[in-house]
């Protein structure tokens, strides 16, 4: 137990107050005599170790005794009383999670993103999140749940195992006191904040389960960067976050990442979709832009308000022709693009904030702007997409002049399609050049498994390192499975899936294949083609076998059995280190003559894969260990 290094001793500076809530807390529960002292010990006994494992101070607005309380309800032994609370504390509460904190910041973006009446609303009253919902978010509702309710939603929300759920069933606890909020315009803002840090009292245990459907509900009209870009958030790190993830506070609305903007409209089911608007100046849109980006220039705001409001007008008719026509540039979520440079974007953040003061809902902003954008296909087109990854820019004039990379440098050149082509390639050529040496290193290290190579390596939490057993040579060659850091595509690698053609594949049912009893791993992902091209996919692992199947498009819930792959065939996982959830897979098998074959390469783009390659690498070993022994 983690209690077991402690000395017992409460000497804290804050032990008075730590007793004092303890006491609190136990007289709630209604329990008398010894049982009582009891239960106040243990109470007093987790928050004090606690506090000193962590080295932090207990302060009055802490929710900890809260988030006791119902796990004292099932009566466990001290030790495990504190590992349950260290284990809530570590994967559920977020850090910050204090007045002005983080994640209040986030839940003001959450709010305005979703329901943003009643954000401008509750702004006008300065009531902010942290003044109404600090209990809320510290102790998972149980502050103000009452007992069953707390005790139905833990069950619950532990269950779906997501730490960013807590987010939105915050929200629709705001959205269903959303009328009794606006009209109560008279009542004074302390009533209000009063009002609403009870309101989760009202739930009742059958309201539960409309709860956490309505909350997934909300989350899957959420851009995943919510996510993506807050995961420090959780966790037991004591790393400090960086200064420019840390400032959600200045943030006017959602941003949402360009690799998520370009991915997203790829995909044909009712996830997030974005119509993407360009704010820069024309010249800046003509010379290179977003091949499904609207324009809409921000100076005619200030220059020409009555033309600013007729393009206002065709932005919204073009968003909703785009969505009646199923286009590929249609999305209900509008995302403002500017140039990524601050003094440039100021005119972009005053359309936002008309657009956000006329309640419009899903509003975000690309994170970077168009600097990002270009930096991305930049990446990509040195991992070798670059012919498909062009049509994202397209150019409206010949002139590629105000195009500009990052460090500031003009990227011109004639003509159209060339013009954009050399514009990325010029970018491209300064740091191809670069990774040359290290693609021939990664080459002897696939022929020649038996001499170590000084090779860049990606250190990940799944990375596998020298000491790791990676278990005995197998089939008479030395072990070649391992996970580093992948600089580039090698262009004359075999793609065997790509060959087949859809028509010869065998189609099946999606859900009927993830149930199956021997599916040990199920993983949602997207292909990545050779050329670019991106097909929502999902893998499955068996206990001998990776299959790769293909999502149908017109048949829903149908999809093709892309390929199949045996788990000894394995011979190299690799990831991006720019894009580590790019994950591409070798396989291949071994020639006396020739050492390792490729014989098939694979990529995917996995979120969280992470995890997805921890799990597939388990199974690897377990594959090798068993072949080892027969």
């Amino acid at each position: 137990p983690y209690l077991s290094p402690w000395d017992g001793v409460l000497d804290l500076p804050e032990q008075t107050l730590i007793h004092n809530r303890s006491q609190q807390l136990i007289d709630q529960l209604g329990v008398s005599g010894q049982e009582r002292a009891e239960l106040v010990s243990d109470v007093e006994a987790v928050i004090t170790f606690y506090c000193k494992s962590r080295n932090i101070s207990f302060t009055p607005e802490l929710s900890w005794p809260h988030l006791l309380k119902p796990l004292l309800g099932l009566q466990l032994p001290r030790s495990d009383l504190y590992n349950c609370f260290y284990a809530i504390m570590n994967k559920y509460i977020p850090r910050d999670c204090v007045q002005k904190g983080r994640p209040f910041h986030l839940c003001s973006l959450l709010l305005q993103y979703h329901e943003p009446e009643l954000c401008s609303f509750l702004d006008t009253k300065k009531i902010t999140p942290d003044s109404y919902a600090i209990n809320w978010l510290g102790s998972l509702f149980a502050s103000h749940c009452l007992a069953p309710v707390t005790q139905a939603l833990w069950d619950n929300y532990l269950q779906q195992g997501d730490p960013f759920l807590v987010f939105f069933l915050m929200l629709v606890i705001l959205v269903n006191a959303k009328e009794s909020i606006l009209s109560q315009e008279a009542t004074s803002r302390e009533e209000m904040m009063k009002m609403l840090e009870e309101s989760p009292a009202l739930l009742e245990t059958e309201d539960v389960e409309d709860l956490i459907s309505l909350a997934q509900y909300y989350y899957s009209k959420t851009p995943l960067s919510l996510r993506k870009e807050n995961q420090n958030l959780f966790g037991s790190s004591l790393v400090a976050l960086k200064e420019e993830d840390m400032d959600l506070s200045q943030a006017l609305c959602l941003p949402v990442s360009v690799p998520e903007i370009l991915q997203a409209n790829q995909h044909q089911q009712d996830g997030v979709r974005f119509f993407v608007v360009d704010c820069r100046p024309a010249e800046q849109y003509n010379a290179g832009h977003l091949s499904t980006a609207f324009h809409l220039d921000s100076d005619l705001m200030l220059r020409n308000p009555s033309e600013f409001a007729l393009s206002v007008k065709s932005l919204l008719e073009a968003q909703k022709q785009s969505l009646e026509s199923g286009s590929v540039a249609s999305g209900e979520h509008l995302c403002f693009m500017g140039s990524g440079r601050e003094e440039e974007d100021m005119y972009m953040n005053m359309v936002l904030a008309h657009f956000l003061q006329k309640n419009k809902e899903y509003v975000s902003i690309a994170k970077g702007g168009f600097m990002a954008l270009q930096q991305h296909l930049v990446d990509m087109n040195i991992e070798g997409l670059d012919s498909s990854y062009l049509h994202w820019i397209v150019s409206t004039s010949g002139s590629h002049s105000s195009l500009s990379s990052a460090d500031g440098e003009s990227l011109g050149g004639p003509g159209d399609a060339k013009g954009v082509k050399s514009l990325v390639n010029k970018m491209t050529f300064a740091l191809k050049s670069k990774s040359v040496n290290v693609k021939e290193k990664m080459i002897s290290f696939i022929e020649n498994t038996a001499t170590p190579v000084d090779r860049m390596s990606f250190t990940l939490p799944w990375h596998v390192s020298s000491n790791d057993r990676v278990g005995k040579p197998y089939r008479g060659v030395k072990p070649v499975f391992s996970i580093g850091d992948e600089e580039e595509y090698d262009t004359d690698e075999i793609d065997i899936s790509s060959t087949s053609d859809d028509d010869r594949k065998e189609i099946i049912n999606l859900q009927t294949w993830t149930n199956k009893p021997d599916v040990k791993h199920h993983i949602p992902c997207d292909e990545v083609k050779e050329t670019g091209h991106m097909f929502p996919s999902h893998l499955l692992v068996t206990a001998t076998h990776m299959f790769c199947l293909r999502e149908i498009a017109s048949r829903k819930g149908f999809a093709y059995i892309q390929s199949r792959q045996a788990l000894n065939s394995v011979v190299k996982i690799t990831s991006k280190k720019k894009h580590p959830e790019l994950i591409t897979f070798k396989f291949g098998n071994n020639n006396a003559a020739a050492g390792v074959e490729i014989s098939a390469v694979e990529r995917y783009l996995i979120p969280n894969a992470g995890d997805a390659t921890k799990v597939i690498k388990q199974q690897i070993m377990k594959v090798l260990d068993a072949l080892e022994s027969s």
